[in-house]
């Protein structure tokens, strides 16, 4: 620590956000739970991975817990957030890792101290799907940028070394991973734009929409989007409410990830991307592979880049890391 830092400015639309450091062998990480139950066995086979990549790893306390009362929740929310902040503001951690999405996230952003975590020095957080409620909050209330990759404790990453190496990529050398595209990744709406990286999963962006630690707008933003098992027709009521509230004014660009089991096909869930998106006027790219799929990419948010829709390329102007 190098003293008290002073509050940030709430970052209520895209902007570039302050940039963690990058990972090195020996360095001290820590796996947190604070959404859903973790299963034990990928926890393990995790922990061995991480320590494999020359990093010393620790579990927060409440890591393995389970809600007495509600099932879906990795233990109670306090203790959820009391791990993540102590991870947080232990000077000696270097990364936190979340060890799974699921439920839970926003149920305890209200329990954080975001005033003492502003005192922490920067460090990269890394997860995704329901983590999208923390990247939101850090990057409104810390001014942090993150890490939208592998939930580590999951399919997602256990077993998975494609993922793995572009998370490790990432993470140790972050300058080799500014080009990130997909085979098979096409324009839906044609063009170039220049914009701060933000964004996830498209349920909990709509469910974070006008509530404490969310930014209020996508202005000056390459949007990213993914979701799992979401029918069409919900995916389209949480798209316009998106454009009837005025959170999308001002876009740069949307980038678009997997749509795993998400009926009734790709197809049709392409054409209502194309049918809500397409008369904002920015480009928007189809098929980049970020969310729950296997060889996922990894995607950190709150850096400059350029979306080229009719390359299929996002384009970080700077390293996700410093």
């Amino acid at each position: 620590m190098t003293g008290p830092r002073p509050p940030r400015p709430r970052a209520r639309a895209a902007r570039a956000l302050t940039r963690p450091p990058r990972l090195r062998e020996g360095d001290r990480v820590r796996l947190v739970a604070p959404c859903s139950p973790v299963p034990a066995a990928q926890l393990d086979t995790a922990v061995e991975v991480l320590r494999g990549w020359g990093l010393e790893v620790e579990l927060a306390p409440h890591v393995r817990d389970r809600h007495p009362l509600l099932p879906y929740l990795a233990g109670t929310d306090r203790d959820r957030a009391a791990d993540l902040q102590e991870a947080w503001c232990d000077p000696d951690v270097r990364a936190v890792f979340c060890a799974r999405g699921g439920d839970g996230a926003h149920r305890m952003l209200d329990l954080l101290d975001f005033d003492e975590m502003r005192l922490a020095e920067p460090k990269a957080l890394i997860g995704f799907s329901d983590i999208t409620a923390l990247h939101e909050a850090f990057a409104v209330e810390l001014g942090m940028a993150t890490v939208h990759g592998p939930v580590v404790g999951t399919r997602y990453f256990v077993g998975d070394e494609a993922a793995q190496r572009e998370l490790h990529t990432t993470l140790f050398a972050p300058e080799q991973r500014l080009v990130l595209n997909s085979p098979g990744a096409h324009a839906l709406v044609p063009g170039r734009a220049e914009g701060v990286t933000f964004g996830g999963n498209l349920s909990l962006l709509n469910n974070g929409l006008a509530t404490p630690h969310s930014r209020l707008s996508a202005a000056g933003g390459i949007l990213i989007l993914e979701d799992v098992n979401e029918d069409a027709a919900r995916i389209d009521r949480m798209l316009t409410h998106l454009l009837r509230t005025g959170w999308m004014d001002g876009v740069a660009g949307v980038a678009l990830g997997t749509w795993t089991d998400c009926p009734p096909d790709l197809g049709v869930i392409a054409e209502l991307m194309r049918d809500r998106l397409g008369p904002l006027g920015v480009p928007v790219l189809w098929g980049l592979e970020f969310g729950h799929c296997a060889a996922q990419l990894t995607v950190p948010l709150g850096v400059p880049a350029a979306l080229d829709s009719e390359n299929g390329s996002l384009v970080l102007s700077v390293p996700g890391l410093e």
